[in-house]
């Protein structure tokens, strides 16, 4: 028991009275870590406005650059603009031409100036804005250098027609002159034509009174069909179906106009059905009717050694087909007119 108690009055360090002092250091200590984090924290927090801040702040100053350089270009947009129209119109004149061109480039002017208004609206087109407006600037200069140009060449001509009018009076009344002893000539050479014209007339009527003169005549004109024997002698047939080919024979008459020498004798074969047999191979050809002017199909040539006498020729024509029964007409044709005719008939 005396044990017991002993133990029980023991002082205990924890529970005397200098305790109270310990517990109060943990609590400041933990006040101050407290207010340095809220510290620090406010310090960030004061760090990230000021950057945020200055960022604002830079984006504030760049937009305000861009606003006053698009108001900048807007301005010598304008001024640009109304300068050149104001040079273009003071460039106007009577010419038609040059007017037209004049408004042209206006026009154009305008709607170059229309688009960059358009650019300069939004500010994220500046720098094409900004390179539109040079764009213009060097259009601008090119319309004026191309109207001044204009102008030059107006003028140039200008002069050149001054002096080609002055030279055309001189001209003129030269030509006047020039006229007046044309007309002289006209009416004398007017008389001279005509007489002319008299004299080729009666020329071309003499001429072929001459020709007609000149024409060889031919009487006895005969044709017959003829069949080859096998000793090779031809003998006369009418059946068109027994004969090899047709003889045509002809007796020249006697005409002292025509000097003496080689004519030529065309020879038409007219079939049944009116068609001229003609076959280009065996010298068939065409020749002017000069009685009438047409064209006409011949058979074949002869040519006669003439002489002003009397002969008779013949021709053969052997077309290496079959002939048609019925009416043939024969014509010789000697410088293109008819020199005789005659018919025969083929059973």
């Amino acid at each position: 028991m005396a044990t017991n108690n002993s133990k029980s009055t023991t002082p205990n360090p924890s529970s005397s009275s200098s305790g109270m002092p310990a517990k109060n250091d943990n609590s400041k200590q933990r006040i101050i870590a407290i207010a340095a984090v809220i510290i620090l924290a406010l310090l960030a927090v004061n760090i990230v406005l000021l950057v945020n801040n200055n960022k604002k702040g830079s984006k504030m100053n760049a937009l305000t650059s861009q606003l006053d350089e698009s108001e900048q270009l807007k301005a010598e947009l304008e001024k640009q603009y109304y300068d050149a129209i104001s040079e273009l119109e003071e460039m106007r004149g009577s010419n038609e031409e040059l007017n037209a061109l004049i408004d042209q480039q206006k026009e154009e002017l305008g709607q170059q100036k229309d688009r960059i208004e358009k650019l300069l609206k939004d500010n994220r087109n500046i720098n094409t804005a900004r390179k539109e407006v040079k764009r213009l600037t060097a259009q601008v200069e090119q319309y004026l250098a191309q109207i001044n140009q204009l102008q030059a060449e107006n003028e140039d001509l200008t002069a050149r027609t001054v002096s080609l009018s002055q030279r055309n009076d001189s001209l003129d009344s030269n030509l006047r002159n020039q006229i007046q002893a044309n007309d002289e000539l006209n009416t004398a050479k007017a008389t001279l034509v005509s007489e002319k014209e008299e004299l080729l007339r009666t020329s071309e009527m003499l001429s072929k009174k001459v020709d007609i003169a000149s024409v060889i005549k031919v009487s006895n004109v005969e044709a017959s069909g003829i069949k080859l024997r096998k000793s090779g002698k031809g003998v006369k047939k009418n059946n068109a179906k027994n004969i090899d080919h047709l003889q045509v024979c002809f007796t020249t008459t006697v005409n002292q106009v025509t000097d003496t020498g080689v004519e030529d004798f065309l020879v038409r074969i007219i079939n049944p059905l009116g068609e001229t047999l003609a076959i280009d191979e065996l010298g068939s050809g065409v020749f002017t009717n000069e009685s009438t002017g047409e064209q006409m199909r011949y058979t074949q040539i002869k040519e006669v050694e003439y002489d002003q006498n009397q002969e008779n020729h013949c021709m053969k024509w052997a077309p290496g087909q079959g002939f048609q029964a019925g009416n043939y007409d024969i014509e010789v044709y000697n410088k293109g007119y008819l020199a005789g005719s005659a018919s025969f008939q083929l059973k």
